[in-house]
């Protein structure tokens, strides 16, 4: 089991015997809190506050004739463990199952047309000098920019930067605009003008201030995996999802908590100081709800509104973390309607291609069990922060735009046996430049109040491993918190 040691011995103490405990919020961020805090203090009464009528946040699942819909993420990592820690504590990693390993890859649009990501273009790292040289996703010119790389000067100072500035120095406009905007941006739906890679992509970062530049960090950790050297066949091997959906992940947790410690169609307003503890105010009651401790797992936008009142200078800074949204539209159609062949897991699409999506994704290509046999399930992603109006679109201009694209890009003629449009409105938090000195600044303030904690993706990274890395921080601070009389 993941131990909660405090992270000062000498500077804390632990949560009182049967103190009562409440986090807002039953995502995966919520439940990871609510379940370390339980398997180390049983003794804790815990209660978890949900808005909605399930668990999961954005982990929903759909079945549909056959087919299994994911409204929201499809997969997690493994590279950052604490997912893969917490399935097996709860005995869940059985249900996991791998990527399709005869699909792996990608295709990007340029200039209307498919073609292949590079061979050993990983993430921001081209360690193929002969794929470089045989992409048509670069011309010549481009081709000798990226070779220019391995020349490149280290940049003085380590003040934060964009992924577009950090981009075009080190590998050129074409790389940015033809390879990593789409490959980059499209993971966080995000403005790569105003993209943090400090908070986003550090590694890379650090490549650059250790000397070796991204050619030859990639080179070297290439050599120290001793693994697989293709653009897709690495990465994409780290990816795992339960085989009943992500739904299911959250429902596992759910049963390992104590019987009737979660609420549902319980709705937050506010949470305010309470004489040793905190008062939570909850729409429709009367009187409000007192708790020792509060954890707000909600996403960044909601707990600056929870907070407004009770804490407004924390209230602010959340508020300070924007937001963006993306539409999803899950697509069935019979593999006879498709001229394509699908031999990757999808398309990412540049923005400069001037294209009303950010990708599709080749869901029963991916993972096996997506779709009946004979048949195929896209997943369109449309808006995100470079084309926010998009959001606006109704419900048939989606369907009207992303039929065309399919067919323009994939050859898919005919109607969808099914469309489900899933729209997350302001959910996707935006990793700005300076966002880890925000962050920064808004840990400090929590610090400061003994008795709240925050939890979530919109503070140390995106993807649900990293979620659940935030609720085991949560938990521990929860368990373990400094005397008051320090503050």
């Amino acid at each position: 089991m993941t131990e909660l040691a405090p992270p000062n011995s000498d500077a804390s103490q632990e949560i009182a015997h049967q103190s009562r405990v409440a986090i807002v919020g039953a995502g995966i961020s919520g439940l990871s809190t609510a379940y370390y805090i339980q398997k180390q203090r049983p003794d804790l009464q815990l209660a978890v506050l949900e808005a909605s009528t399930q668990p999961g946040g954005i982990l929903q699942t759909v079945h549909r004739n056959g087919f299994l819909i994911e409204r929201g993420p499809d997969m997690f990592i493994t590279r950052d463990p604490e997912a893969m820690a917490l399935c097996k504590e709860i005995a869940f990693d059985d249900q996991l199952i791998s990527t399709n390993t005869a699909f792996r890859g990608a295709y990007l649009v340029h200039r209307g047309k498919l073609q292949k990501m590079p061979h050993g273009w990983t993430m921001m790292t081209p360690t193929s000098l002969w794929s470089i040289a045989k992409t048509p996703l670069l011309s010549l010119r481009g081709k000798l920019r990226v070779l220019g790389e391995l020349f490149a000067p280290k940049r003085k100072g380590d003040e934060d930067e964009s992924l577009a500035s950090f981009t075009k120095r080190r590998l050129g406009q074409e790389a940015f605009d033809n390879i990593i905007q789409p490959l980059i941006g499209g993971i966080y739906t995000a403005d790569p003008d105003k993209l943090s890679m400090n908070a986003t992509l550090k590694p890379f970062v650090d490549m650059e201030r250790q000397g070796d530049g991204l050619i030859r960090g990639g080179l070297k950790q290439l050599r120290q995996k001793k693994g697989d050297t293709t653009s897709s066949g690495a990465r994409y091997g780290m990816f795992v999802t339960p085989k009943d959906g992500m739904q299911s992940m959250a429902e596992a947790i759910v049963k390992q908590l104590p019987i009737r410690s979660l609420e549902y169609n319980v709705s937050v307003t506010a949470v305010t100081p309470h004489e040793n503890g905190i008062s939570v105010t909850v729409d429709g009651e009367s009187t409000p709800r007192h708790y020792d401790k509060v954890v707000l797992a909600t996403s960044s936008q909601i707990t600056s509104r929870i907070l407004k009142d009770g804490y407004p200078e924390l209230s602010e800074s959340l508020k300070q973390i924007p937001l963006a949204g993306a539409s999803i539209l899950s697509m069935g159609y019979p593999r006879s309607a498709i001229r394509n062949p699908l031999d990757a897991f999808g398309v990412i699409v540049p923005i400069k291609e001037n294209r009303p999506l950010i990708a599709i994704s080749f869901s029963s290509q991916k993972f096996p069990g997506r779709a009946p046999d004979g048949h195929v399930l896209f997943r369109v992603f449309i808006g995100g922060a470079l084309q926010p109006e998009l959001m606006d679109w109704t419900d048939e201009q989606l369907i009207e735009s992303t039929q065309q694209q399919l067919e323009e890009l994939l050859g898919v003629s005919g109607e969808p046996l099914f469309t489900e449009i899933t729209r997350w409105n302001n959910t996707m938090p935006q990793y700005h430049v300076g966002h880890v000195e925000l962050v920064d600044s808004i840990e400090q303030q929590i610090a400061a109040l003994p008795n709240l904690e925050v939890a979530g993706n919109a503070y140390r990274g995106v993807g649900i491993p990293l979620c659940v890395r935030s609720g085991i921080q949560a938990a521990r601070n929860v368990i373990h918190s400094r005397p008051a009389d320090q503050f």
